[in-house]
């Protein structure tokens, strides 16, 4: 029988880039998800009868909204809900189920790499048919119902036990709890040659993979340890945990220190690498080196044909504005195209669906293909070890190729996290003012060439998304980046991207925070990051 519940709209449920992210005790008031659940059904439609996927990445709080969501969604009329074993899905594979299984769509529970557990952080995002993340259209609507709505709609049906494979039925709607690995191993069987990564573990290839007590940890499991023939306790915290084991599950150089230690110590192994609470993102170390985000997306692209789901090559590359330059050298060799889109991995769909592009990465550790319409964590490792299984060659040696061939993109990112909201967006507000006087301007011994607020036109379906970030390009090539982040729950954190561009293998092994010196000393003082934040130094340096 189905209910309909009276209820109040919350005035706090505008989802961002990366759908709706608060505290767990914000969720857990009274009809908060309900009525976000709610709002996304109400704001779709000719999905009666259809199918939808939901899972997420074991953080705390998901197994009560999946026991919700399901019960919604009887109500409002699926015919078939998927839902991962004991609610677990990573992001890129359920952005796999939604394609293969002909989903109408999918909720997809996680607050990707920020902290889990009770007083941490819960999150709910809607993705569409195509497997990725709802457009700005959508989300706008969702956020338009949210503020009115007054009712939602639930059937009176007792929990499920999620642990059991099968199929079963919610309100006379077939739900079928279904092994969250299987279709994803069958994917990456599809795009990479198991047989040369055996062979390269079987050779004494030596690599460790943290988990993060995070969602990958069954993947990784099953395709490095079981399938790929790497030594059993190559994933650390491999066990999914709703508080992550305590830990931030953000592969970075300060939350996976221990990786980074370890490549650069006496006897490293030859690979290490991570991914985050729910599977889209990825660190990438070799021994005595860490690959960037944005140098990994250029040499990912630059050798994916040597893996067979590539063998053909790549159609173009697409990069989120902030990361580095690196790709476009690249695609230009290539001869292919390069998109440089807004921050967010939605931004990328449409490019994927009209296949102009095969690649496309984020310099936030994120990089995927159109394999799905999500970035991939477990994917780009893959990807990077069936290049090694051919070429045969340490990770450090690649890179440093690489730099020859192409010249090297000194790249950084400082973070000025939990700044005061308000004083950030006016360090923005002034920003923006001051960028007409900024060309021709000499700051820390270097001359502004050009100065502006992002604007991107979607080549594909002629939308516009303005004020994406503040731009600031010097004269021989240099650039700072500088926006805010939609990521966090509490207060606002500020993002400084910092690049310089270097042809002259000489200058190569330059010490990265030594070479953008000038650039980090430009920021400072174009942005007055110190009035603005009252911090002195950056919180995270990437």
């Amino acid at each position: 029988m189905i209910e309909t519940v009276s209820t109040s709209p919350y005035s706090d449920q505008r989802p961002g880039t990366s759908g709706l992210r608060k505290k767990v005790r914000v969720f857990a008031q009274e009809n908060y998800v309900e009525n976000f659940i709610q709002s996304v059904f109400d704001s779709l439609s000719g999905f009666e009868g259809k199918t939808l996927v939901i899972g997420g990445d074991d953080r705390y709080y998901n197994d009560v909204v999946i026991q919700g969501a399901i019960r919604m969604a009887a109500a409002n009329g699926f015919g078939r809900v998927l839902v991962g074993r004991n609610g677990i899905l990573s992001t890129p594979a359920a952005s796999n189920v939604i394609r293969k299984r002909d989903a109408f769509g999918g909720i997809i529970l996680s607050a990707s790499h920020n902290p889990g557990g009770p007083d941490e952080d819960f999150g709910i995002k809607y993705n569409i048919s195509n497997g990725g993340p709802a457009p700005e259209q959508v989300t706008e609507a969702i956020s338009r119902r949210s503020q009115v709505i007054d009712r939602y709609l639930t059937v009176d049906a007792p929990d499920l036990d999620l642990s059991r494979l099968g199929e079963t039925q919610v309100g006379g709607m077939k739900v079928e709890i279904f092994d969250p690995v299987a279709d994803y191993v069958l994917l990456m069987e599809e795009l990479f040659d198991f047989d040369a990564i055996r062979d390269l573990f079987a050779s004494g290839f030596t690599m460790v993979f943290d988990a993060m007590s995070a969602v990958t940890g069954p993947y990784a499991r099953e395709i490095l340890e079981r399938r790929l023939g790497a030594p059993e306790g190559t994933v650390l915290n491999g066990e999914p945990l709703p508080d992550f084991g305590h830990h931030h599950p953000d592969p970075n150089l300060v939350h996976a220190r221990h990786l980074y230690d370890a490549v650069m110590g006496a006897d490293p192994p030859d690979f290490a690498a991570a991914s985050d609470g729910d599977g889209d993102r990825n660190l990438i170390l070799g021994a005595g080196i860490f690959v960037t985000p944005s140098d990994s997306l250029a040499l990912l692209s630059a050798n994916a044909h040597l893996a067979p789901g590539y063998r053909n090559g790549i159609a173009g590359i697409a990069r989120s504005m902030p990361t580095s330059a690196a790709a476009d050298r690249v695609a230009e060799k290539l001869g292919i195209g390069i998109y440089e889109t807004p921050t967010g991995w939605k931004f990328f769909g449409n490019l994927l669906d009209a296949g102009r592009v095969t690649i496309c990465g984020e310099e936030s550790a994120g990089t995927g293909s159109n394999h799905v319409r999500e970035k991939d964590g477990v994917w780009a490792v893959l990807l990077w070890l069936n290049i090694l299984a051919v070429r045969r060659e340490p990770v450090k040696a690649i890179v440093e190729a690489h730099w020859t061939e192409y010249g090297r993109n000194f790249y950084t990112r400082h973070d000025y996290e939990g700044v005061d909201s308000e004083r950030a967006g006016r360090l923005m507000d002034q920003l923006r003012r001051s960028l007409a006087d900024l060309p021709g301007k000499s700051v820390a011994g270097m001359t502004v060439a050009a100065a502006d607020d992002f604007t991107y036109h979607d080549p594909v379906d002629g939308s516009v998304s303005e004020k994406q970030g503040v731009r600031i390009f010097f004269e021989g090539g240099s650039r700072i980046v500088l926006r805010l982040s939609g990521t966090g729950t509490s207060g606002a954190t500020l993002r400084v991207y910092l690049e310089r561009y270097e042809p002259d293998s000489a200058q190569h092994d330059t010490d990265t925070q030594e070479a953008i010196a000038d650039l980090v000393a430009a920021a400072r003082e174009i942005a007055r990051i110190e009035f603005f934040t009252g911090r002195d130094a950056p919180t995270v340096i990437t």
